[in-house]
């Protein structure tokens, strides 16, 4: 009756005030207890004069009571809870409207629920809260609270604002991208080791010192060294010897530094550098940005940063000792922009692809596409700032330079030719990935030849640009150029001519232009490639082999050069497997698009849409197979599961034969 009677005083003094009460804000928070428990919060922040009720109000008056505050969680079977829901010690008071002495809380409170995860697998526990306020006059019975939290795979917990609602449906989902057989620890065999990231990262370093010593050829930089030089050697020997080497090591910083915003991007999902490798958007800027750079290097315009920034500089370069000689690096830096951006801009191109995976350097952990970076920018700054200090340490050597003059322009007019071809590559890449079918394999031979040709006809003179001065004469080293040029524009015409010209096969050139297959004269292989996972693992199920599983990309260079340099010759092994090959940048759309949770870099959680067959696929190699580079090579028994570690680019014959052969003994076993 009381309750009755309470609820109707406190209708009609809402009618009367005419607006909704709302005086408590519930706010949710979680924290990790240890690898399989954790705690859920849920925090009440109440106005003034209003009461909240404990869980144990009212428990032994029955309807006379006010309403206890009270936590509903939805059923799961992915945990348990740890006893109740904990509250702090509440206020016991007399209360006027009830005539009893109740348990409530003023202010801010606290309530806590220990959870037991039953599972490995994210997901999301939900439910509501039902509660009742009340002050000296009225109370409020507010619709339920409902509640939701993330967990992710290793019990850890998400950022509140990063926090998204993982269905039963999602699960399920992300279950069937998650292939049980699958165990990456425990293949059936060694073969196959893993290789480590170490030659890779050698190769981007080297990649990197080819850019910084092309740099130094160019008119920005090259002018500068004697300058630059003869400033610090005329000092006193000593002082001025250690002031070039620390200049040098100064360039080589700033290009390090350069890099560092790239290791503190967080929660990097990993496919994420999959899609931007492979987004046609993506490469038709690209496309646009090489023949902007191009352009440049030709004469019609200069790319620079802003000159007040390099006024800033060169102003703070007048100051003494080490601070004086970084500012003078950085104005190098800055002011030969025009020259090293479009190739510090290839360098960072060229870093793009699907490996997040992490690195250990010094005992320390890295990302491994942000390290690429670093390691090509090291590279890049070693290569431009060597020079400085070494011509510093022998000023003899300078003697051996060559005066500058016309050749240095005639250096960025090639550069220019060659940030053409670039532009054709990612062109054709955003093609191959759209099969718009614009740039076959014939059209990219043709256009490359078109730009050697051009490049010939450019040093012999018979085509000029705005900084060119008159060509008097052909020097030895430009006859060099210009039959390197000619040579390899010959070299490029049998593939204008179509895939049937098996006896040119353009082995230097593999993975550059579009794959045999993108050929307006192709003809279809008859030995049976499945394109679909689970398809390839039923067909060999019934036919008791093994299979091969490519995850590959139509925009994967690697992938191209082991099809067409490594597959040939190990064809009669292949032939031996179920081929499966697993395009990650098809773009062909889902009938039914799918939510999944899908792994990010830092070891949490994420909802990822799946909408085209490609992000299929990635999703299958990134949940079951904890990778997202490509070429990766799997070899796959559909008993038993792994029969040898995967493997990624491996340009050895021999070793990927062995790989191959180690597989079918497995099978065979």
């Amino acid at each position: 009756m009381k309750r009755i009677l309470v609820s109707i005083f406190t209708l009609l003094s809402v009618i009367t005030t005419a607006q909704i009460l709302d005086p408590v804000i519930w706010e949710f928070s979680q924290s990790k207890i240890s690898q399989s428990e954790v705690e859920l919060q849920f925090n009440a922040s109440i106005e003034d004069h209003w009461h909240l009720y404990s869980q144990f109000t009212g428990q032994f008056y029955g309807d006379e009571g006010p309403i206890p505050t009270s936590f509903t969680f939805n059923e799961s079977d992915f945990f348990i809870k740890q006893d109740s829901v904990l509250e702090e010690p509440p206020i016991q008071e007399y209360d006027p409207i009830w005539e009893e002495t109740l348990k409530y809380y003023e202010g801010e409170v606290a309530f806590r629920q220990r959870i037991k995860l039953l599972t490995k697998d994210p997901f999301n526990i939900t439910g509501e809260i039902n509660f009742m306020l009340c002050d000296e006059a009225q109370c409020v019975f507010p619709m339920p609270v409902p509640f939701s939290f993330s967990i992710n795979s290793d019990g850890s917990i998400q950022e509140a604002e990063e926090q998204e609602i993982v269905t039963n449906q999602d699960i399920e989902n992300t279950e069937k991208y998650n292939d049980a057989l699958v165990e990456l620890n425990n293949p059936s065999s060694n073969c196959g080791s893993t290789k480590s990231h170490e030659n890779t990262l050698w190769a981007i370093f080297i990649l990197g010192l080819l850019g910084g010593l092309i740099a130094l050829i160019t008119p920005c930089v090259f002018p500068m060294i004697p300058l630059t030089v003869s400033f610090f050697t005329k000092a006193e020997k000593g002082k001025g010897m250690f002031n070039a080497v620390m200049y040098g090591f100064f360039i080589m910083l700033i290009y390090f530094l350069l890099s560092i915003p790239f290791h503190l991007m967080p929660n990097i999902d990993p496919e994420i550098l999959n899609q931007i490798s492979t987004n046609s958007w993506l490469n038709l800027f690209f496309f646009a940005i090489f023949i902007a750079f191009a352009f440049s290097f030709f004469g019609y315009y200069e790319l620079a940063l802003p000159s007040k920034w390099g006024n800033k500089a060169d102003s703070v370069s007048n100051v003494g000792g080490l601070i004086g000689i970084f500012f003078m690096a950085l104005t190098l830096a800055i002011v030969s922009f025009s020259c090293t951006g479009p190739i510090l801009g290839s360098l960072l191109a060229g870093t793009l692809g699907g490996d997040v995976s992490t690195v250990v350097i010094l005992g320390m952990e890295f990302k491994m596409v942000a390290t690429k970076l670093t390691v090509g920018m090291t590279g890049f700054g070693l290569a431009l700032g060597f020079p400085f200090a070494l011509f510093a340490l022998f000023p003899k050597l300078l003697d051996a330079l060559p005066q500058s003059g016309g050749w240095l322009n005639s250096v960025k007019v090639v550069l220019g030719f060659l940030e053409v071809a670039l532009a054709v590559k990612f062109l054709s890449n955003a093609d191959m990935v759209e099969q718009w079918g614009l740039i076959k394999r014939e059209t990219f031979f043709v256009l490359w030849f078109i730009i050697g040709a051009l490049t010939v006809l450019y040093l012999i003179g018979k085509i000029k640009f705005p900084h060119d001065s008159k060509l008097l004469k052909i020097s030895k080293m430009r006859y060099g150029f210009i039959l390197s040029f000619l040579l390899f524009t010959i070299y490029l015409v049998p593939g204008m001519f179509g895939s049937h010209l098996n006896w040119w096969e353009h082995d230097a050139l593999s993975g550059f232009p579009p794959p045999l297959s993108y050929s307006y004269t192709y003809e279809q292989d008859e030995k049976e490639i499945f394109f679909d996972y689970w398809e390839a693992i039923d067909y060999a199920e019934k036919e008791g082999k093994a299979v091969f599983i490519d995850f590959t990309g139509w925009a994967c260079v690697n992938c191209r050069k082991m099809e067409e340099n490594v597959f040939p010759d190990v064809e009669e092994l292949l032939e031996q497997y179920v081929l499966c090959q697993l395009y990650v940048d098809e773009k062909t759309l889902l009938e039914n698009p799918e939510t999944v949770v899908v792994p990010t870099s830092d070891g949490r959680t994420k909802k990822k849409i799946l909408t085209t067959i490609g992000n299929k696929w990635s999703t299958l190699q990134a949940v079951t197979y904890a990778s997202s580079s490509q070429p990766y090579y799997v070899l796959y028994s559909p008993k038993n599961g792994l029969l040898t570690n995967p493997i990624g680019y491996t340009p050895d014959i021999s070793e990927f034969e062995s790989w191959l052969k180690c597989g079918l003994e497995e099978a065979n076993k």
